[in-house]
């Protein structure tokens, strides 16, 4: 299990939450409304090798249990994010590894009815900020692909270090994809990273 899980993180209008069964509705009908939007940027399935039935996508009911199995093992950290109140996305903090490495990465997607308001960016420094003083954590990873415009500019908002291209990292969109790295270590951020979002003077969602 991992310390202080489940935990529900805000600063002002932003609130991560523990994704939940009950979200189904909510969290469908957001999703699909930006089903356009999201699908270049959303892993898919690769192909089976030869005689291997091909996979299927998982149910909303099967995600949220994976999710939670995931939790409780102590990997993975899944949050819906809301903003005024509703769902608006979600953020995963995932492939958290313990020992010598105590690392994680971040992923997020957002309703593009609120995308530029700094809805993301304030979750991504409230998610890292207890991945660091929290759950232990020293580093933080954040892969995106280089066509990803609107998911660069959060990293880049928030200060996050450019560290190089991983070929064919992520399969997305129905093939191998190429993804920037960026990353955060806690010695980076001694002063927290909401913070330093809030004191860059364009840390409040509007």
């Amino acid at each position: 299990m991992i310390p202080a899980w489940p935990v529900t993180l805000a600063d002002g209008a932003v609130v991560l939450r523990p994704i939940k069964l009950r979200d189904q509705r909510e969290w469908r009908e957001v999703n699909r409304r930006n089903r356009d939007w999201l699908r270049p940027w959303e892993a898919t399935i690769p192909p089976p090798a030869p005689g291997v039935p091909l996979a299927q996508r998982p149910t909303y009911r099967q995600m949220v249990r994976h999710l939670r199995a995931e939790a409780n093992a102590g990997r993975m950290l899944p949050f819906v994010v809301e903003y005024e109140g509703r769902l608006v996305g979600q953020l995963t903090v995932a492939g958290i590894t313990w020992g010598s490495m105590c690392s994680g990465h971040v992923g997020y997607w957002v309703d593009r009815d609120v995308a530029g308001r700094g809805v993301i960016p304030t979750s991504v420094a409230l998610a890292v900020d207890h991945c660091f003083r929290t759950v232990g954590l020293h580093r933080i990873e954040v892969c995106i692909r280089p066509e990803n415009t609107p998911s660069r500019r959060v990293v880049e908002k928030l200060g996050f270090r450019e560290e190089g291209l991983r070929p064919r990292y992520l399969h997305i969109d129905g093939a191998w994809r190429d993804h920037l790295v960026f990353a955060l270590t806690a010695e980076e951020v001694p002063e927290g990273l909401l913070r330093r979002w809030h004191r860059t003077g364009r840390g409040t969602p509007r």
